[in-house]
């Protein structure tokens, strides 16, 4: 996800950081030829954050000054907040920066890039249970820059095939709409109302987390383009019932196809419940997504997409294109790229196999079990499923009849001070203002860090319970005032032109968008 961001006026560019406080005034000496970058007149100057500057720096120097400011962002693999891939092995690294000056959209050029994007694409399609075994099968897919690229794909794919059918009927076209859990990830909301088309949620209840299949095609009428539904909850982790919506819309004999967003679950079910049927297995499911940079264990920037059959994917948004000296058909939002994070998916599922997807998957559900019993012990309820069941992670909620006066905004902001990145959320709307917590846990996540996230979650709670009525209250005033300042000691100014949208669930309710 990319922020808005404000352009600053002159004057807040050149405020002080605090009110009344004066900038070094002197000026610096000539630079002796072998001095340091500390020794540097660079080092008493702001580094520039507004204007291009109108000379140029040692490259040491701009490396120095960057990592320095770099050093205040958060530990990757402290970060338990996101799915994203935050570990890969050296060989791996090394063929990715090898491929940056690759760009992958040059297929005359980079042919050998080409072709493995192809092997991804089919590797990926075979282990969704594409019937290969059918010689008249078609599926085809392609790469993107992420989920929300490839559901953007998807999403459009389905519309204007809607629109295509209603138009050949002779009936109206202009009011599509789309069913899905109103606790999908922002990239659905977005989709939706980039294309035009109305969202019909399925809500949650205090109980339920996930779609209800019978609610979602009750919803179905003659303007749906498609149900979505979820392998691996944004806020839980759970596994939506694919099979359930598939039988219900044969039993009835309607005729609506099903995306399956598999953005974080794609890479885990096949290899954790290989019998779970969510997939091509089922006739509805058209088309599925899957980030390779979340359980796909490759950094950011990749994600895939897989049609069943090309005429699940209109024709007239296929561009034939001649770029560079080769015809090439192109589905994407973006055009020029680089190669590297393809060539780095294609990497781990040559390297590891699925055997070795299979082990890392495994290991990964028994450290979330682990996580979520020791959880459980220091009072907390957990919202997750276990044993596989579900995504590996934890999601948990303070008992609501608890005498504590804290809340799991607090715990999380306490946590944060031992250098642990554990967002709390509101969940979806009709959960009663519900929060919660969340725990990813990713590859390298090991039991020894876990181990001490489960002590520190315990000092948290020590802390936080030793604090009287008073300093609880000005504690969740300090939490607030930390959620709303940048590490450079100012206000963050990335959106607040738009703070107070109220088109989006989170504008109408509150439920607060996870991380992904």
């Amino acid at each position: 996800m990319v922020h808005l961001s404000s352009i600053p006026t002159d004057e807040e560019v050149t405020s002080p950081v605090i009110e009344g406080f004066q900038k070094l005034g002197f000026e610096p000496e000539p630079d002796a030829l072998h001095t340091s970058v500390y020794g540097s007149h660079f080092a008493t100057q702001e580094t520039p954050k507004h204007e291009m500057p109108e000379t140029e720096m040692p490259r040491e120097v701009a490396y120095r000054m960057i990592q320095d400011d770099l050093t205040l962002d958060g530990t990757p693999t402290l970060n338990l907040a996101s799915f994203v891939t935050t570990y890969m092995e050296e060989e791996a690294e090394k063929l990715m920066t090898e491929c940056f000056s690759k760009n992958f959209i040059d297929y005359e050029e980079y042919p050998v890039s080409a072709d493995i994007q192809n092997r991804c694409v089919s590797m990926i399609a075979r282990l969704f249970h594409v019937p290969t075994h059918d010689v008249n099968t078609t599926a085809m897919g392609t790469s993107t820059i992420g989920s929300s690229e490839a559901i953007m794909l998807a999403v459009l794919a389905m519309k204007r095939r809607w629109r295509k059918q209603r138009e050949t009927e002779g009936k109206p076209s202009d009011k599509p709409n789309i069913i899905m859990n109103a606790a999908v990830q922002v990239c659905w909301e977005k989709a939706a109302r980039y294309f035009d088309i109305e969202e019909k949620y399925v809500y949650c209840t205090p109980e339920r987390y996930v779609i209800d299949p019978k609610e979602a095609v009750d919803l179905v009428d003659e303007n749906t383009i498609g149900i979505c539904a979820i392998l691996g909850t944004t806020y839980t982790g759970e596994y939506e019932d694919v099979k359930a919506i598939n039988d219900l819309l044969i039993e009835r004999g309607i005729d609506c196809p099903i995306h399956v967003d598999a953005a974080s679950g794609g890479f885990v079910a096949p290899f954790v419940k290989p019998n779970l049927e969510w997939d091509f297995r089922l006739e509805k499911v058209v088309s599925i997504n899957v980030s390779g940079h979340k359980y796909g264990l490759v950094y950011p920037g990749v994600g895939w997409v897989i049609w069943r059959d090309p005429k699940f994917l209109p024709e007239e948004l296929v561009f034939n294109i001649n770029y560079l000296g080769a015809e090439q058909a192109s589905f994407t939002l973006n055009f020029s790229r680089g190669a590297s994070q393809i060539i780095g998916q294609y990497y781990q599922m040559i390297r590891l196999g699925k055997h070795g997807y299979r082990a890392i998957m495994l290991n990964l559900t028994r450290t979330a079990d682990y996580l979520a019993s020791a959880l459980e012990i220091l009072g907390f309820i957990i919202m997750s499923e276990r044993n596989g069941r579900g995504l590996p992670l934890v999601a948990c909620r303070l008992a609501p009849d608890s005498e504590r006066m804290f809340d799991e905004f607090a715990v999380a902001h306490q946590l944060r001070v031992r250098g642990w990145v554990v967002p709390a959320y509101t969940m979806a709307p009709n959960s009663e203002g519900m929060k919660m917590m969340r725990v990813v846990v990713r590859e390298d996540f090991s039991r020894s860090r876990c181990d001490a996230l489960i002590a520190d979650f315990k000092y948290a709670l020590d802390t936080l319970e030793e604090m009287d009525e008073q300093r609880l209250q000005d504690y969740a005033k300090h939490v607030n005032q930390h959620r709303r300042m940048s590490r450079t000691g100012t206000f963050r100014r990335m959106s607040s032109l738009f703070s107070d949208e109220q088109h989006s669930l989170q504008g109408k309710t509150g439920k607060t968008h996870a991380v992904c």
